[in-house]
């Protein structure tokens, strides 16, 4: 009777298999951050793949779901990131906290600015706190004689569909910070970047309001994760 051969299974063709030059972490070392593509960026944050895909095709199909938008991707949270199959808690975690490292840097570089002189300058400073998120916010800048920043502040935060801005709230703050000049906004989730009747009548109540205060509002922008509108540009103020 002949012998009997049993054929063993594949196993995937793992990023140990790869040569050194272009596994993610080692063409890091060797080449630097620009040469690697977001998927292998990814990869590397996650460290391992699963039984089927290594790390770097486990990050393509996660870049997949995102449109292969790293914006789109910063979207996700742990409950979504939870949903693909390979990802659990502790790689979801890294994940959102490498993203969310990614927009702090990107609100940092912002502050440098030391003036705010057009609502394209205001857009770049908070586009990168607002323009990502899912739920409506409403922030504002409160700013010197000479169109320094002197801070920033968060005044509300709403659903898919809207936030409330509270004027008492807002002037308030911008007198504790001795403001000349203060800078609204909030964002749209929806991208839609025309203000409701809503927006222009709070708009119009704090403009008149912080008259009365000897602060002038120099703009209201509705933010969107590409663009923005302008108040003070279209001729509402």
């Amino acid at each position: 009777m002949g012998r009997l051969f049993f054929m063993e299974k594949p196993e995937k063709f793992s990023i140990k298999n790869w040569s050194i030059e272009d596994r993610p972490r080692e063409k890091l070392l060797l080449k630097g951050t620009s040469s690697l593509s977001p998927a292998e960026l990814l990869a590397i944050l996650i460290g391992s793949g699963n039984r089927e895909e290594s790390a770097v095709d486990l990050s393509k199909r996660i870049l997949r779901l995102a449109n292969d938008n790293i914006n789109e991707l910063a979207k996700f949270d742990i409950d979504t990131l939870k949903k693909v199959k390979g990802i659990g808690e502790a790689k979801a975690v890294i994940i959102v906290a490498a993203l969310e490292l990614g927009r702090r840097r990107n609100a940092e570089k912002a502050i440098e600015q030391e003036t705010i002189v057009s609502s394209k300058q205001a857009f770049e400073y908070l586009q990168s706190i607002i323009g990502d998120l899912t739920h409506e916010e409403s922030h504002f800048l409160t700013l010197n004689q000479a169109s320094k920043i002197i801070a920033h502040h968060k005044s509300s935060q709403g659903g898919m569909a809207g936030t409330v801005m509270d004027p008492r709230l807002i002037l308030k703050q911008a007198l504790m910070d001795g403001a000349s000049k203060i800078i609204l906004a909030h964002n749209h989730p929806s991208g839609n970047l025309q203000p409701s009747e809503a927006d222009k009548n709070i708009t119009n109540k704090i403009k008149e309001s912080a008259k009365l205060m000897d602060i002038a509002l120099l703009d209201h922008l509705i933010i969107t994760q590409q663009s923005y509108f302008s108040f003070a540009d279209e001729g509402l103020l």
